[in-house]
């Protein structure tokens, strides 16, 4: 290599230094032929370039069209939004992202919500649902009762959530409680609505394309519905598990959250699934069921959604397909 720096700087100093870099490289790498390999990779940019751009064109005026889509969901919307801004200005902040919220769902996974006359006008209930990988469905929901309902339901989070950066307003504005017993009772005794998963975390990263139910012995949920003497609607929503998936079946994922309580299995997906939201018949107070009991009723419950509308083990393929089905699955 010496000799190279040497013949490099010897003689009248006409070749660049990075002609001599260049040729330093090849000699050490051993790629005499360095000219041949930067031409072929020329000459490979040459040929796919325009392919690039033939494909990435089109897609790009695709997603204008869902933008502009998008748009004319929340202009389809503008006297709502208008009269919710006059009254108060955080109403007319929910409005417009629950617009955004069910644009995004009837374009992305044709987002569709049975059973939503089961959820009362006015008074309290408790809501209980399956938890996904992201429960993007319960953000569907929400939107679809702010803009259905004209009722904002409280929702009950993981304690995590509260500590991600930036999160804070948007967990205030949309009066999400991290579910201390006694919180869940006032948000009910107050006459609101309540969104709670027993499941949660564990549910989420941990329960696979076959849907099983990982509540445990949990049953703080149905001592609150007690408490507040309030009913309890079971909810699911259909090809959940195949918009998103996680990796938390591997072994590692679940050994790190059960003893530190991390969620960091990975969770990947994003596929445009048919999304179907079933709610369930409102299980009545019973001042004689044991929170035990309760518990064990509403699981049951859920359960029921899941074997009656969802097909096991779910498969991305034809969730995917059912996007082009004319009719849906009775109910």
């Amino acid at each position: 290599m010496s000799e190279s720096l040497g013949s490099c700087w010897s003689g009248n100093g006409s070749v660049s230094v990075f002609a001599c870099l260049l040729h330093v490289w090849e000699e050490w790498a051993g790629w005499g032929n360095m000219e041949d390999y930067l031409s072929f990779v020329e000459y490979l940019l040459w040929v796919f370039t325009p392919l690039v751009v033939v494909f990435v064109l089109p897609f790009l005026i695709v997603i204008l069209l869902y933008l502009s889509i998008l748009f004319l969901h929340v202009y389809k919307r503008k006297n709502q939004l208008r009269e919710a801004y006059s009254n108060n200005l955080w109403d007319g902040a929910r409005k417009t992202l629950a617009t955004l919220w069910d644009g995004h769902g009837a374009i992305w996974h044709g987002y569709e919500i049975h059973g939503l006359e089961k959820i009362p006008d006015e008074g309290p209930a408790l809501i209980v649902y399956y938890h996904g990988a992201i429960p993007i469905d319960y953000y569907y929901f929400l939107a679809s009762v702010i803009i259905q309902k004209g009722r904002t339901c409280h929702s009950v989070a993981d304690h995590f959530l509260f500590k991600v950066p930036g999160f804070k307003l948007l967990l205030e504005v949309f009066s999400v409680i991290h579910g201390p017993q006694e919180e869940c009772v006032k948000a009910l005794k107050n006459g609101h609505l309540l969104g709670i998963s027993p499941g949660g975390v564990r549910e989420a990263l941990f329960s696979d394309e076959t849907y099983p139910l990982l509540w445990g012995k949990r049953k703080g949920f149905a001592q609150v519905a007690i408490d507040s003497k309030v009913p309890i609607i079971p909810m699911f929503t259909q090809n959940v598990r195949e918009g998103f998936r996680s990796l938390g079946t591997l072994r590692f994922f679940r050994w790190v959250y059960e003893r530190f309580r991390l969620p960091i299995a990975p969770i990947y997906g994003g596929f445009p699934v048919k999304f179907r939201t079933y709610l369930g018949d409102p299980i009545p107070y019973d001042p004689k069921l044991s929170a035990v009991e309760l518990a064990e009723k509403v699981q049951q419950a859920v359960q029921a959604l899941i074997d009656r509308h969802q097909k096991i083990p779910g498969s991305i393929l034809r969730a995917l397909l059912e996007r082009f089905q004319r009719s849906r699955k009775a109910d």
